[in-house]
């Protein structure tokens, strides 16, 4: 029998919890323990005794929870408190964002802890099956949110997305076609705004230009087109993905300097070190932004935790699967005859094992294979 640990998590007003009671009940009915600690599903609006119906076992502290479980299933990486619980051979399986964190790196090395990413389980097809719920949670708050604070009671320029009758809309930039991206384009259509798309795949471009059958217009995303973009821009939203590796500067501090009083930027990458240069550090739900050079930026690193019910079902829905092979085959059978899993493992036996990772935390690259 594997123990699963489900522990409530630690960041600041992160309401999402790795796992439905539904998940708990599939892992359950395989003969599989679930340890929960109590109270971690209230923020998405499950009860402990819907995981006690489910089968789980239910403790008080996090440290049982991390002391009892095999494998622990998170939302959010581990802060700085949780990094007394690793210990050697233990699996951790949830989003970490190493790239952006090389204190963890060291730590999860440093105490042997296997740990795998949701953020860089890559599907054959280049898609990435665990991160795109919540890329689509956080495209659609993107506007959501940058809407509001367009608001000039919020700070800024007062400007109505989608305009009215004989009023111009908004301009909505947004650098990136992909996940994020197309649901922030979704959302922002669908409020009535221009919007543009920089992407820097032609092939990107044609599937976006389809989809959206011309409601939208798509830029090359190279610094001369960046620049007049951005210079134009009443919400500007960053949507910048490289698996694994930290996000690519592509908006510079000048050209911020160059846009409109009140406008707002939003930029989703900024757990993977943000792709606009002035997003110099991550804000929370509670103080979610701060104005530099008149523009207002968003910068909260954990966007879908403000619709915990909504991203919860959406993270169980793509993670259970996963978590149901590794507790029925185990690690090694389950990592040999899934390649997509295999590029999640992110630190096993004291190396990292993803090279865009190891790069971004200047620490050496090793193998997978090597370490069997």
């Amino acid at each position: 029998m594997i123990a699963i640990g489900l522990p409530k998590e630690v960041k600041k007003q992160e309401y999402r919890v790795a796992l439905t009671p539904a998940g708990c009940e599939m892992i359950s009915r395989q003969g599989q323990k679930v340890v929960v600690q109590r109270g971690a599903g209230e923020g998405s609006g499950f009860t402990d005794d819907e995981y006690v119906a489910a089968g789980a076992k239910l403790v008080d502290e996090a440290a049982e929870v991390w002391a009892e479980a095999d494998m622990i299933v998170k939302v959010k990486e581990p802060l700085p408190e949780e990094f007394v619980y690793f210990r050697e051979g233990q699996i951790l399986f949830t989003y970490l964002h190493l790239a952006a964190a090389p204190e963890l790196a060291r730590a999860l090395m440093d105490n042997k802890v296997t740990a795998i990413a949701y953020e860089t389980i890559q599907a054959p097809n280049g898609s990435l099956p665990l991160l795109t719920p919540m890329s689509e949670v956080a495209g659609r708050m993107s506007v959501q949110e940058g809407a509001k604070y367009l608001e000039a009671f919020q700070g800024g320029r007062g400007v109505l997305l989608g305009g009215v009758p004989g009023v111009p809309p908004a301009e909505v930039i947004i650098i990136g076609g992909g996940i994020v991206g197309t649901n922030a384009a979704k959302m922002a259509l669908g409020l009535g705004a221009e919007v543009v798309v920089l992407e820097k795949s032609a092939d990107r471009m044609r599937y976006l230009d389809d989809v959206f059958q011309g409601r939208l217009r798509t830029l090359m995303s190279n610094p001369y087109n960046i620049a007049n973009a951005v210079r134009k821009a009443d919400l500007l939203i960053g949507a910048v993905l490289v698996p694994g590796a930290r996000a690519p500067r592509l908006v510079t501090e000048e050209m911020v300097k160059t846009m409109k009083k009140g406008a707002v930027i939003v930029d989703v990458a900024v757990d993977q070190g943000g792709s606009i240069e002035t997003i110099d550090r991550a804000t929370t739900h509670e103080d979610p932004v701060y104005e530099k050079f008149g523009v207002i930026h968003y910068a909260v690193a954990n966007m879908p935790g403000a619709v915990p019910r909504t991203s919860t079902l959406a993270l169980t829905n793509v993670t259970i699967d996963f978590i149901l092979q590794l507790v029925s085959k185990g690690f090694q059978a389950t990592v040999n005859s899934n390649s997509m899993l295999a590029l999640g493992i992110n630190v096993y036996r004291g190396a990292i094992t993803h090279p865009q990772v190891a790069e971004a935390v200047g620490l050496p690259y090793t193998p997978l294979e090597s370490l069997w």
